[in-house]
């Protein structure tokens, strides 16, 4: 059985590009928007047929052909008067020797004045960008500006005449089940019209850390890439971006970026020429059942801060490694992905509450976000052990930190704590600590000798049956994991 892959949907046209010819019909003259403002239609019933909203919104619909110029190295050319001169223009090669590759995609018009959106991944390292419209029309684009981060690209195409032009819905009112139009180039057909229903929200296909996906059955095919994704509204809901095939075609597995997360990055690259994200200056790891039992929580929500960056905005504020981040700036924080998202979405500058767990206690601490430069790490997410918990009686070896130990696993002259020498495979430990590992907390009291360690695991401190929350130093991380003492 072949193995699903994801795939981003821009169709490759190699040396030969789409063009469309050229005629003298003029677009809308209208400047309204496409999208239906007015009636507000049920997105669950599905219409008797699509294709009134198809007419309408096609026009505001565009293909994007792309060209570039390689330089000659990689593929075979052969020398002048040479027997097998002539099929150096089979290898796509001009007389200077170099060749034009192209793509396909899709895109679509969110203004009178020429603003298209496509995806990042369509006109990324293109020499010459051009949109097509489906009245055969062709105007050059220029590129205002890129967000590889989450695939995102707008561009700008000039005018005499206001242009057809749809509007974004707001995705976060888009449920399971909601009726949805996709309108796109598959494979350089143009113009093509697809059907189905939103299948799920919030998909992380790893693709990036601001994944936050719309699947949808609509059929959607390489070409697709920056099409639109439409509700019975008329109105762009998400843009086509991927799709899981282990053919390469659709098998109703297609993924679509929020139009509010387009919205608020393509505003942005309007407005800067680039996109602006919230940075809170720390990184931080997911959390399991057992960690939210050892902080007195019922659900494994929230992320522990694992380290805080000494220069980024956390630092002038009161956090400390090892809290746990409930809310942030009111929203609730679920998982490290929905953390990275809610502070790159959040005003800079702003003044932030940020609900954490200290000690077992919930306490409020605030601060003011900056601004998340290129080069900047988002807080990521730290591994997490695949099996059980931890301890001596966690089933581990302990010792004192000397001289020797520093040297061999990395330790720094300020880490306090004691050293993990060996694990026992039988034990709770097992898949969690690791050799080397320095413990400097147990159940949130500080660890600096052997006797903190062996007073935190005292029954009356670690009973049995009941999670032990560790922190741990590894090879210049702090990881926290909870372990059950082998009573």
């Amino acid at each position: 059985m072949k193995r699903s892959a994801i795939s981003l949907l821009a169709g490759v046209a190699g040396s030969m590009l789409l063009t469309a010819t050229a005629q003298t019909e003029r677009l809308a003259q209208s400047d309204a928007s496409l999208s239906d403002s007015v009636s507000v239609i049920d997105q669950k019933q599905a219409p008797e047929s699509f294709s009134r909203l198809a007419k309408r919104l096609m026009p505001a619909v565009v293909n994007i052909t792309t060209s570039q110029t390689i330089a000659p190295e990689g593929l075979p050319e052969f020398p002048d008067g040479s027997p097998l001169e002539r099929f150096n223009e089979f290898f796509g090669r001009d007389p200077d020797g170099f060749r034009r590759e192209g793509s396909l995609g899709s895109g679509f018009l969110v203004s009178p004045d020429g603003i298209v959106i496509t995806n990042n991944h369509v006109i990324e390292n293109a020499d010459e960008i051009n949109v097509v419209f489906n009245s055969g029309r062709t105007l050059k684009a220029e590129l205002v500006g890129t967000d590889p981060e989450t695939d995102v690209a707008v561009l700008k195409v000039t005018s005499d005449d206001p242009l057809p032009h749809v509007d974004f819905a707001d995705s976060d009112k888009a449920e399971v089940g909601d009726w949805v139009m996709a309108i796109g180039n598959p494979f350089g057909f143009g113009g093509s019209v697809s059907a189905g229903i939103i299948s799920a929200r919030n998909r992380d296909i790893q693709s990036g850390r601001y994944d936050d996906f719309i699947q949808t059955d609509a059929a959607i095919n390489r070409g697709n890439s920056g099409g639109p994704l439409f509700n019975l509204n008329g109105e762009v809901i998400g843009v086509n971006t991927a799709i899981i095939s282990p053919t390469g075609g659709s098998v109703g597995l297609g993924f679509s970026i929020p139009s509010n997360l387009v919205k608020q990055v393509s505003g942005q690259i309007q407005k800067y020429g680039k996109p602006r994200r919230g940075w809170f200056g720390v990184n931080v790891q997911g959390i399991d059942q057992g960690i939210a039992d050892a902080y007195g929580i019922d659900e494994p929500k929230g992320v522990i801060i694992t380290s805080i960056d000494e220069d980024g905005p956390a630092a002038s504020a009161d956090f400390e490694v090892g809290d746990l981040v409930l809310q942030f700036d009111g929203k609730t924080v679920e998982n490290v992905r929905g953390l990275s998202r809610v502070v790159a979405e959040t005003e800079i500058n702003k003044e932030v509450d940020v609900d954490i767990i200290r000690d077992r206690k919930r306490r409020t601490v605030s601060f003011t976000i900056g601004e998340l430069e290129s080069g900047v790490d988002a807080p990521e997410r730290e591994p997490l052990p695949e099996n059980a918990l931890a301890q001596n009686p966690l089933g581990a070896e302990l010792k004192a930190i000397d001289d020797d130990a520093r040297r061999r696993y990395g330790i720094a002259r300020d880490i306090a704590g004691v050293l993990v020498n060996s694990v026992s495979a039988k034990g709770p430990s097992f898949g969690k600590l690791q050799k080397g590992d320095v413990i400097t907390e147990m159940g949130f009291a500080k660890i600096s000798s052997l006797d903190d360690a062996y007073a935190a695991l005292e029954p009356d401190k670690a009973p049995a049956g009941r999670g032990l929350l560790v922190r741990v130093y590894r090879a210049g991380q702090t990881m926290f994991f909870t372990v059950e003492p082998d009573r």
